[in-house]
């Protein structure tokens, strides 16, 4: 695939600005990303011609943008894994991950991660990218997982993210019976006796999530879930501090004898595309594991 490049006509409102402020300000080009234009093969041009960013601009001109060319991380090697894409175009990818699919390699799980099959699938497609997660999932965690094709998307999607213009929602498995709907506030920190657990904590950072009872029965609930913060396992948190551990999450508290990960699934992403600003609702299924747990639990 072709590096991506963008051309746009400068308007009544645009005319007079220099081509960097039309870049930063009216399509939210960061000076990261201008750098790596200039220095490392990319392209500006107006109406054709190469130009620098002081150049001025005049209505109807035509700015092109070619991005520069992305290296593939030689630290994360590509490996044949079966990916369930439920999304795809020139600037974006959505995965539904597997429960137990790390994200990107670490010390404990160096290989067969999501981003060792998204790079062999670069691979195979022709797609000049590295790994660019829009958003994380724990292992244990499954389901929609936003990856952008090149850095210009994820500094854009990133930024959607932050301002709540990019939204998630989750479903979860929880012990107890968990009514109605409300807003779980509570700030998250790290515990003191572990570099990975989280904790509510007074000092922590501000923390929200909505929740939904979608079903209860037998001391089990079905429940939807959306972020207004992304602390790091803020709906676990939440939900063991609430008294409603998620069921097989053993690091905060969840019984384990029905599954053997975190039961939470993120079902459903909506955002607006960031250069057509369509707008996109993507949606997977929980998996097929909860199936039996749902039905034996009378959660339908």
């Amino acid at each position: 695939m072709n590096r991506r490049e963008f051309k746009w006509r400068v308007d009544k409102l645009e005319e007079e600005l220099i081509l960097r402020a039309f870049l930063h300000e009216k399509k939210g080009v960061s000076k990261r990303l201008l750098a790596a234009v200039k220095y490392r093969g990319g392209a500006l041009a107006v109406n054709g011609q190469a130009v620098t960013v002081r150049h001025q601009l005049q209505i109807g001109d035509e700015v092109t943008l070619k991005l520069p060319p992305e290296n593939q991380s030689e630290l994360i090697l590509p490996e044949n894994i079966d990916l369930q894409i439920c999304y795809e175009d020139l600037d974006l990818l959505i995965i539904n991950k597997p429960a137990q699919m790390a994200t990107m390699p670490s010390m404990n799980h160096p290989r067969q991660t999501l981003a060792n099959a998204v790079l062999f699938y670069y691979k195979e497609t022709g797609t000049e990218a590295t790994f660019h997660a829009v958003n994380r999932l724990d292992r244990g965690t499954s389901g929609l997982l936003i990856i952008a094709k090149h850095r210009y998307a994820h500094d854009l999607l990133s930024q959607a993210q932050q301002t709540g213009r990019l939204t998630r929602t989750y479903q979860a498995l929880v012990a107890g019976t968990l009514m109605d709907e409300g807003i779980f506030n509570a700030p998250i920190g790290r515990k003191p006796t572990s570099i990975i657990e989280r904790m509510v904590r007074e000092d922590g950072k501000k923390a929200v999530t909505l929740y939904k009872s979608l079903a209860s029965s037998e001391g089990y609930s079905l429940v939807e879930l959306s972020l207004k913060t992304g602390r790091t396992h803020q709906i676990r948190v939440h939900l063991s501090g609430a008294g409603f551990p998620l069921l097989g999450d053993e690091l905060y508290g969840g019984d384990r004898s029905l599954l053997d990960h975190q039961a939470l699934h993120c079902n459903r992403v909506k955002l607006q595309h960031p250069f057509t600003n369509e707008p996109l609702v993507i949606e997977c299924k929980s998996p097929s594991s909860w199936t039996p747990i749902i039905r034996r639990m009378n959660l339908t």
